[in-house]
């Protein structure tokens, strides 16, 4: 197994975030929930970089900021109608979640 760090973003609505968040690139992996009708935990992956995004009050608070490191910047900015912008360490954007989490996205300089 090799270690990683997970990132948990709190969200409303877990059904709604996987979707936005397929629009990334993301798949929902898994999804629990202690019995039907309570908050969903779920995961999402997108190669080896996952995220959990969790409906449990006391998991995370909102505008989290997280940055991923894609290899295509611009596939990003087109899906998302957005304008890459250009700072000493990367091409970037910068997006928030329907939970108004932050999500910079870059592709690194050189």
């Amino acid at each position: 197994m090799d270690e990683e760090a997970i990132p948990v973003l709190r969200v409303a609505d877990a059904a709604a975030a996987v979707r936005w968040y397929a629009r990334l690139g993301f798949a929902a992996q898994w999804e629990h929930r202690f019995e039907p009708g309570l908050p969903a935990f779920v995961e999402v992956a997108r190669g080896r970089v996952r995220l959990f995004l969790s409906e449990h009050a006391g998991d995370a608070r909102p505008d989290t900021l997280v940055y991923l490191r894609v290899t295509d910047v611009d596939a990003v900015a087109a899906e998302f109608g957005v304008r890459v912008g250009e700072v000493p360490w990367a091409r970037e954007v910068e997006l928030r979640d329907p939970d108004g989490n932050r999500l910079r996205v870059g592709t690194p300089s050189g």
